[in-house]
């Protein structure tokens, strides 16, 4: 496979704009989603959502550029890139970003750092635990 600049991994997922994925995906491997993904995305790689792409759910990853839209929670531990075209509704949590003019957010904007967001995901499965010893 040639170099590709704009992932962080050799191996890309594809989704193409034909397809549409119901459920959960969890991988280690960059996306570029040009189709509609209905559930939870968590990847270590970096999240590419073209302008017909589409997600409904929660996405977890490193680093996403974004033209098309996300209905739900946005958890970028790097950088976030909305472009002009993208949507987002929702609540976004990540340590840089970056909104080109014409770019539509309906969102809670949180701006933490990698290590605030790992701490934050330790107090919540903490925070869980709790209640399911107190349930129990």
């Amino acid at each position: 496979m040639a170099d590709n600049k704009f992932f962080s991994s050799p191996s890309v997922d594809v989704i193409e704009s034909s397809t549409k994925i119901i459920g959960d995906v969890v991988s280690k491997a960059d996306f570029r989603i040009d189709g509609v993904v209905e559930g939870n995305i968590t990847t270590s790689g970096k999240v590419v959502i073209g302008k017909t792409g589409k997600i409904i759910g929660k996405l977890i990853c490193s680093n996403a550029d974004m033209s098309g839209s996300i209905n739900g929670e946005v958890e970028v531990s790097e950088t976030l890139s909305l472009m002009s075209d993208s949507y987002v509704k929702g609540d976004i949590t990540t340590a840089k970003l970056s909104v080109e003019e014409g770019a539509q957010v309906e969102a809670t904007i949180s701006m933490k750092t990698g290590k605030q967001l790992k701490a934050i995901d330790s107090d919540l499965n903490n925070h869980k635990k709790q209640e399911s010893e107190k349930t129990a």
